[in-house]
């Protein structure tokens, strides 16, 4: 049955259906899903599996307090995205900043994140983004899940903006969660190394 479009988990229509990544992510409920303002918004799913465990990925997640880990040589005025932890961050409040341009709205400790994008210029320029970042368990694979809500942007050629948006985030987000994950799955490695010292 046809979902009734409704910002509620039950996203229907409002999905992007060729940006949802795993079919099995298609219908995934997310935080986000009830922050999102904008009625014309669209809906996208972004995945990775990791094998890090679920604290750690929680602690990279908790980073992006201080950068985005994505391409630094556009987003992060060139500046490499840190490669060590601080464990300092992972006690995020709400309305704390991420990734510059995003606030904290509401968290699982350990386990989620939704943030929205911060009003003003940003909006101004890339409309209503609303977003979760999900560490989730099916089967005994782990896996880091992103939900996200494109808003229209702008008067002009509203659906073209968005469009170019949301095709410029895939690439962002897929090279985001890589070294996320990566990073994680790096830091397990070498405390596992030391333990065994």
């Amino acid at each position: 049955m046809r979902g009734s479009g409704r910002a509620d988990g039950r996203t229907g229509s409002r999905r992007l259906p060729w940006l949802v990544g795993p079919a099995e992510w298609a219908e995934f409920p997310a935080p986000c899903d009830r922050y999102v303002a904008d009625p014309t918004s669209r809906r996208a799913v972004r995945s990775r599996t990791t094998h890090a465990p679920a604290d750690t990925l929680f602690l990279w997640l908790c980073q992006l307090r201080r950068a985005p880990y994505s391409y630094d040589w556009i987003d992060n005025f060139g500046r490499r995205s840190p490669r060590d932890a601080d464990p300092t961050l992972c006690t995020p409040s709400p309305g704390d900043r991420f990734m510059t341009i995003f606030t904290l709205v509401d968290m699982e400790p350990g386990r989620s994140l939704t943030l929205r994008m911060r009003p003003g210029r940003p909006t101004r320029l890339f409309g209503e983004v609303v977003l979760t970042y999900t560490i989730e368990e099916r089967l005994g694979v782990r896996h880091l899940v992103v939900a996200i809500w494109f808003g229209q942007v702008g008067r002009l050629t509203p659906r073209l903006r968005r469009l170019l948006l949301v095709w410029g985030d895939v690439a962002m987000m897929d090279r985001q969660l890589r070294i996320l994950c990566r990073l994680a799955e790096a830091s397990t490695s070498t405390t596992s190394t030391g333990e065994s010292g």
